[in-house]
């Protein structure tokens, strides 16, 4: 990213790198725009905090300025992804698509054996959306192994079952609010404890990089660091338990502006690149780590900026499921069995699927995602609602999956 003389439009850039939003002085008719307090606010934003209604009101007619301005300057025409007259904008970090309340895309989960740019459907491929029975097979062997660990990670019957999410601000904002929900349930395992390792701005390429995988155009101030492990450490110890007690991980993944990455399949797969760098230095950092649950994203045809709009939130699944497949394929740098070899990651396995086509309904389950299921500065963020229904939806994975509830549930 280009960095001008002027000040403020050097932090409008700034912020829209890291929060998916710029910002600039609204007209003499209007006060004008404070760019640090709307910095401040973003970034709060961002990282799960709450903000007032007058707050994301501020927000907004921050981002509707800038985004007025950006159109003013043409940023909506023939290089937007969507082609002339198709009200596509063009942000800092790339395009932004119209917001609509259904795509036309197909979940994952119902393509069956269609195919999307070449791609089939199914969890696990083929239109399958439960594993295939040897590498179901292999994977209840390595879950049978979770059982409650003392510190040292040794057997103990008061020992603990740590669950560690994995992911970026949209992770920990969801995360935050299913360890409420769970720590709540009286089907739960006593000795299950969680974890949030999530942190925002945390992308998968920081997970698998650490301050090498900054995106393009974000800096750090002198002496910080991006790198989430140090704080994943820090949060168990502040919870009570050791790395030798992670024993399950859920892992929700994605990249900041993919459209600058390259269309599919590109984006998704360095996404997957990076999904496998990080089950590594999970495997690495902690010993005992049996399984690895992968999510995607939620639906995202309402976003108003080019953090992560669609069609790359639908598109990131097939990621986790190239990642899914390669270890079952056998891949050495996912091996999960002693006997096959050097171990380098845990089992991977599909945790809840969260994507819907916005307002149609999916078949099975009804999921639908209305517009107040994300915050109004970003409609990228999950607002409150947001968060309550991706935490049901893991909870109910949880309680009735099997290759989930045989440590979960409670004996």
């Amino acid at each position: 990213m280009t960095r001008t003389a002027s000040t403020a439009t050097a932090l409008a850039l700034a912020m829209a790198v890291c929060c998916g939003a710029a910002l600039a002085q609204q007209g003499a008719n209007q006060p004008p725009i404070d760019i640090q307090r709307a910095k401040q606010l973003f970034q709060r934003a961002q990282q799960g905090g709450q903000l007032t209604p007058d707050e994301q009101a501020y927000l907004a007619r921050a981002r509707q300025e800038m985004q007025r301005r950006q159109q003013g300057q043409g940023g909506g025409g023939p290089g937007g992804r969507g082609g002339p007259g198709m009200g596509m904008q063009r942000g800092p970090q790339g395009p932004v698509p119209p917001a609509t309340s259904a795509t036309g895309l197909v979940p994952i989960t119902e393509l069956g054996t269609n195919k999307y740019k070449g791609e089939d459907g199914g969890l696990y491929g083929g239109g399958s959306n439960e594993p295939p029975s040897e590498f179901r097979t292999a994977v209840e062997k390595q879950l049978q192994k979770i059982e409650p660990l003392d510190a040292d990670g040794k057997p103990a019957s008061d020992g603990k079952i740590v669950m560690l999410s994995v992911g970026m601000s949209n992770t920990t904002m969801e995360f935050s609010t299913f360890m409420k929900k769970a720590e709540a349930d009286p089907q739960r395992n006593p000795h299950v404890v969680f974890v949030d390792g999530a942190q925002g701005g945390r992308v998968a390429s920081v997970w698998a990089r650490g301050n090498q995988g900054m995106p393009a155009g974000r800096q750090l101030p002198p002496g910080a660091s991006a790198d989430p492990w140090p704080v994943v450490e820090q949060r168990l110890a502040q919870a009570g338990v050791t790395p030798a007690q992670v024993q399950v991980a859920w892992i929700k993944h994605a990249q900041s502006s993919p459209s600058q990455q390259g269309e599919f399949p590109k984006h998704a797969e360095i996404l997957a690149e990076n999904i496998v760098l990080t089950l590594q230095k999970l495997h690495e950092t902690f010993p005992n780590l049996r399984v690895a649950y992968l999510s995607s994203r939620i639906y995202a045809g309402y976003a108003t900026t080019a953090l992560n709009p669609e069609p790359y939130a639908f598109e990131g699944a097939f990621a986790n499921r190239w990642v899914i497949q390669q270890q079952m394929k056998g891949d050495a740098k996912l091996n999960f069995d002693p006997d096959k070899g050097t171990v380098m990651a845990p089992v991977v396995l599909w945790g809840p699927y969260l994507w819907a086509d916005g307002m149609k309904p999916r078949a099975g389950d009804g999921l639908t995602w209305p517009i107040d299921d994300l915050v109004p500065s970003d409609r990228t963020h999950p607002s409150d609602a947001g968060r309550a229904k991706v935490a049901g939806l893991l909870l109910d994975y949880l309680h009735n999956n099997p290759l989930a509830s045989c440590w979960y549930v409670a004996k």
